[in-house]
């Protein structure tokens, strides 16, 4: 009996570890979100030549689930680590921006064809205001200062020339560039022209990280919103053509960003989630 009490523990020993990998300290993290794709029309398709290098130089997911349909849910989870549906109205519920700012860190969420700085009104244009979650949280909305963080995506290129990065950065394209209302091709050409740069400068490829993925599939409910693309992007810490059969769902991007950048603390199920530390050296 003790013997088999012994083996439990290990058994139990060796889970824990494994789930409580460590990560790299990472010093700026990136999440670029796209809409709509299924892992099966991304991956390996001539459409996302782009992306696809990315996907077999650094890290891809392979059994990467979104949570749900339709968008909104996922930008929260990804953001709440909670499956918040409905007109939402003004999110008082935990998010990564107290979380962030508990801890000292800065954000930005850099949105294109925002109108200008702090929006935080109805669609407009090209722009979606339910693909910038991070616009609905009270701790944003109710502070003059934070709210000042949600900036149009023209400023993104300021930033990168300025070295003037925050810790962590949530970016959104518009209704066409995110492959929401225009094809896969015009998506990658975007992702190439706009982070390719962010990718070959010295900032980030001194322990930066970048999540490329995309909301929910198109028409797959797997795992509540089927298989979608995950690309993860560290030029320093990325084990090389990395690709893990593992299950993860948006959580674990949240716990991954946050705890990468130092954070101890969690918001919804990222508290739970597995941190995705297998893709990296």
């Amino acid at each position: 009996m003790r013997k088999y009490a012994r083996l439990l523990l290990l058994l139990i020993i060796v889970a824990v570890s494994g789930f409580a990998q460590t990560l790299p300290a990472f010093k700026h993290v990136f999440i670029v979100l796209e809409e709509n794709g299924n892992y099966s029309t991304v991956i390996g398709k001539a459409t996302m030549p782009y992306l696809n290098s990315l996907a077999n130089k650094y890290g891809l997911a392979t059994q990467y689930y979104a949570n749900g349909f339709p968008s909104r849910p996922n930008y929260f989870m990804l953001t709440t680590g909670q499956f918040l549906t409905g007109d939402v109205g003004t999110v008082t519920a935990d998010n990564v921006v107290r979380h962030l700012l508990t801890a000292g860190k800065t954000w930005k969420a850099y949105e294109e064809s925002l109108p200008h700085e702090g929006y935080v009104e109805p669609d407009v244009g090209l722009y979606a205001r339910r693909h910038c979650p991070l616009s609905f949280f009270s701790d944003v909305i109710d502070s003059k200062a934070q709210i000042l963080n949600l900036v149009p995506f023209t400023q993104f290129a300021t930033d990168l020339a300025n070295d003037n990065f925050p810790d962590y950065s949530f970016i959104t394209p518009n209704l066409c560039n995110d492959a929401h209302n225009c094809g896969f091709k015009i998506a990658d050409a975007w992702l190439k022209t706009h982070i390719d740069p962010l990718i070959q400068s010295s900032t980030f490829q001194d322990g930066g990280l970048l999540i490329i993925t995309f909301d929910s599939s198109h028409n797959d409910y797997t795992h509540g919103g089927g298989r979608v693309a995950w690309v993860a992007v560290s030029p320093k810490f990325s084990k090389t053509g990395y690709k893990s059969t593992k299950v993860y769902q948006h959580q674990n991007t949240l716990r991954l960003m946050m705890q990468g950048l130092g954070l101890t603390t969690y918001p919804g199920e990222a508290k739970s989630a597995a941190n995705m530390a297998e893709f990296f050296k």
